[in-house]
């Protein structure tokens, strides 16, 4: 374990420890008020990376107001050599990796980041109240794996044994953390926003944003997303959510075409003409026509909760959820084979 932890100056000649003063974002791990660092290796041009779960402490002002914690994470393709190997000393490649985001001892969300190729990114976004702050200016943000610490459902940790990897915050990359002072929340009026768009606020996580400028849905290949707990008075907080799911048609052949895949396929085109893409047009509306379907829906916390009210149209399926006040949600969707759920859209009554 490689921990350390500086209190102040133990001499004349001692640096005096400046706390960061909000707002404020710090992207390199040599900031002197990064105080704290558990399995935790400090970057340069990001904060850092962490080994296994671990902490990073910060030392803060903050004036007695609420604090908005934002931790941006992130995976690449130096986040699995030399950091998570299996049991025959390989690199893991599971598909996808869930996060316990905890801050002063407290499960805040949760966040899903899938593996392969490129940047996957993701973040939590959480205030912390001014009594959870002590006098010294301490604000710990710890990251555990969904199947370590306390305050995490057996049953959530058995339905996700086979879905995600184990020990995920091996490699995973801390790219920054901000904080701000914030008045105290008020309410807002309800909306509804694109399934990107609840990602980039983190009250959806499904895998994580590679492109942060995208609007629209998301495709929910490994069936799996997390409704968060976000912070009072922004969107999401309280309330009723209306998840809106839909599906949409799955022709990839499951391995990489090849040229001559490709040289068949240019061929069968030209000689069948526009009557090729017609059966491709009338195949995909088959497979979408029917909306997905729900597994289950479970609380991080308490475990598989009773089924919401839910409503089908066509391909839609519409999810009626209370919006989580303390713990994330998981909701595992599913579709008929050739088909794959989607994320659309997320309606919000305060």
């Amino acid at each position: 374990m490689t921990t350390t932890l500086l209190t102040g100056p133990a001499t004349e000649l001692d640096e005096v420890i400046v706390p960061l003063s909000p707002p404020i974002e710090v992207f390199g791990g040599q900031a002197a008020a990064l105080q704290v660092a558990d399995h935790f290796h400090r970057g340069k041009q990001i904060l850092g990376r962490f080994e296994r779960s671990g902490l990073v402490g910060f030392k803060v002002v903050t004036r007695g107001r609420w604090l908005r914690v934002k931790v941006a994470l992130a995976l690449d393709e130096t986040s699995f050599p030399g950091w998570h190997l299996d049991v025959r000393g390989q690199a893991a490649r599971l598909p996808q990796r869930l996060i316990q985001v905890r801050a002063q001892g407290r499960l805040r969300q949760c966040v899903l980041l899938k593996g392969g190729p490129g940047i996957k990114s993701g973040q939590a976004v959480f205030d912390l109240m001014p009594e959870e702050v002590p006098d010294d200016g301490l604000v710990c943000v710890e990251l555990l794996d969904i199947a370590e610490g306390r305050g995490v459902s057996p049953e959530v940790r058995a339905a996700l044994a086979e879905s995600v990897m184990e020990g995920g915050t091996a490699g995973l990359r801390v790219d920054s953390v901000a904080f701000e002072e914030v008045p105290e929340p008020r309410a807002v009026q309800g909306e509804e926003l694109d399934a990107a768009r609840c990602e980039l606020l983190s009250l959806i996580s499904s895998g994580g944003l590679a492109n942060l400028n995208r609007r629209g849905g998301r495709t929910i290949r490994s069936g799996l997303f997390v409704v968060n707990p976000v912070p009072l008075g922004v969107f999401g907080s309280g309330g009723r959510l209306t998840v809106r799911l839909g599906s949409r048609a799955d022709l990839s052949t499951g391995r990489p075409a090849t040229a001559r895949d490709r040289a068949l396929m240019r061929r069968a085109l030209r000689r069948v003409g526009g009557e090729a893409r017609r059966l491709r047009h009338a195949t995909r509306e088959a497979l979408c026509t029917a909306a997905p379907t729900v597994a289950q829906i479970m609380s991080v916390q308490d475990g598989v909760l009773n089924l919401p009210t839910r409503s089908t149209s066509g391909n839609t399926l519409e999810l009626d959820l209370p919006a989580p006040l303390t713990s994330p949600m998981l909701v595992q969707a599913a579709c008929r084979p050739g088909a794959i759920p989607t994320l659309v859209s997320v309606a919000w009554t305060p």
